[in-house]
């Protein structure tokens, strides 16, 4: 007996299924990228449960338009690109945006050792997770998805100054949480 399987159209064979609303197909796409997904989230939110509800949002989001995905392109980098988005929209929605305006921005440097080669990713995480949500989504959109001030700026409804603003702060409090951090463990 020859059994047949294929292997090239599996992930759009889930893809077609969850576009007829299939509940295994979701699972099994939901399950294949949580794992890939939360540290997204993780960056975004202020704790854990506020990550989870991102993510879960997010994936409504993805199974409400997995028809506009498109077959050949990376399924990951769409999904990712949704939690993203989805991050701001829970930013939008969640802050009153107190940000301050500069009319110049510096950027802040430091001679100082660079501590954070010696924290632990959930350390950085967690440091990261204490900034207000303002300075934690311009950082993230800037330093880690590599959006310009002008992306920003339009993303979040602000002015270009208060991105540049916002992100000098969020490097500056992140410091003062980091050297904290590193101060604890007796160096």
């Amino acid at each position: 007996m020859d059994i047949s399987v294929k292997l090239k159209n599996l992930e759009q064979d889930y893809i077609q299924a969850c576009i007829k609303g299939e509940r295994w197909a979701q699972k099994k796409i939901y399950v294949d990228h949580y794992a890939r997904m939360l540290p997204v989230c993780l960056r975004y939110a202020t704790d854990e449960n506020e990550a989870q509800d991102i993510l879960h949002e997010g994936f409504i989001k993805v199974f409400r338009h997995i028809s506009k995905y498109t077959p050949g392109t990376s399924l990951t980098a769409w999904i990712h690109r949704i939690m993203v988005n989805t991050s701001i929209d829970y930013y939008r929605k969640q802050s009153k945006r107190r940000t301050s305006s500069l009319d110049v921005v510096y950027d802040m440097t430091s001679n100082e050792p660079d501590v954070i080669s010696e924290l632990s990713a959930d350390e950085v995480l967690k440091a990261l997770q204490k900034l207000t949500p303002s300075y934690r989504t311009v950082f993230n959109l800037y330093v880690v998805e590599g959006y310009s001030h002008k992306e920003i700026a339009k993303e979040l409804g602000i002015t270009e100054s208060t991105s540049r603003s916002n992100l000098v702060k969020a490097r500056g409090k992140l410091r003062e949480a980091i050297k904290i951090m590193y101060d604890g463990y007796g160096s």
